[in-house]
């Protein structure tokens, strides 16, 4: 039995570590543009079932409660929580944020679609509208050279005023990626996330159409960590830390009084 017990606690500071872990990305990401927080989950491991409740006790009765022993537990999955982030004023023409749910959407240089809340966007040499990394917006936007009062309106219409003309011209219209899932995407670092069979397909628009987001133009998505939540829930994980690793000096205790007494 304490062997067993030895074995619980130290499934419980491997949760805990984890849990750990998960907390310090969150603080590490405090200032991060557009990141969103995430959750531990836990679950319990299998139990060791010593008696079903129902079971026959004799040939009239049966146990009204059964002996489950659990086995620990496990860091089950994290959970991305997408509360939309407070947006910072920064007056830049190519940094935009979303305004409510949805996605930026670029392409990666092998082709691939990636999709961030990220708007920190910047042009090339050829004036093409581009992520940090040089990763093309999708759809493409191209700003001519000279032209003038680049305007995004809320539903991405980005416009510009071009040499030798009053009027402002349409250079293209951003469009906005929403998932039924968006927790189901999976993070690959770079503020990116792909797509998923969990997430489900993008589902592309305008801004401010079906339930997406508004585009602020000169505006970027802070993270969305609150540094009170995460300390809390950091001081919480610590003191159960604590609690598994006097478990195991118990255990030890007990093994130990058992190999002098026997």
């Amino acid at each position: 039995m304490p062997t067993n017990a030895l074995q619980v606690a130290s499934t419980g500071l491997e949760a805990q570590g984890h849990r750990m872990q998960v907390i310090a990305n969150n603080l590490a990401n405090v200032a991060t543009t557009g990141f969103k927080r995430d959750r531990a989950n836990f679950a319990t491991l299998a139990y060791q079932d010593a008696r079903v409740a129902g079971q026959r006790s004799s040939a009239q009765t049966a146990y009204a409660t059964g002996l489950n022993l659990g086995t620990g537990v496990a860091l089950q999955s994290t959970s991305q929580i997408v509360t939309q982030g407070t947006l910072n004023m920064t007056d830049q023409a190519y940094d935009l944020a979303l305004d409510g749910n949805g996605y930026f959407q670029v392409e990666r240089p092998d082709g691939q679609l990636a999709y961030t809340r990220a708007g920190n966007f910047a042009l090339t040499a050829d004036g093409q509208l581009v992520t940090q990394q040089g990763f093309a917006v999708q759809p493409s936007i191209t700003v001519p050279e000279g032209a003038t009062g680049v305007s995004i309106a809320p539903d991405g219409t980005v416009t510009a005023i071009m040499p030798n003309q009053a009027e402002p011209s349409e250079l293209g219209q951003l469009q906005v990626a929403n998932f039924t899932n968006p927790a189901g995407l999976r993070a690959i670092g770079d503020n990116f996330l792909l797509e998923t069979a969990a997430s489900g397909p993008a589902q592309l628009a305008a801004g401010g159409e079906q339930g997406r987001g508004n585009i602020r133009q000169g505006m970027l998505e802070g993270s969305n960590v609150n540094i009170v939540e995460e300390l809390v829930a950091m001081i919480e994980c610590q003191r159960a830390y604590e609690i598994n690793s006097k478990m195991v000096s118990a255990v030890d205790e007990m093994l130990q009084n058992a190999n002098q007494t026997l």
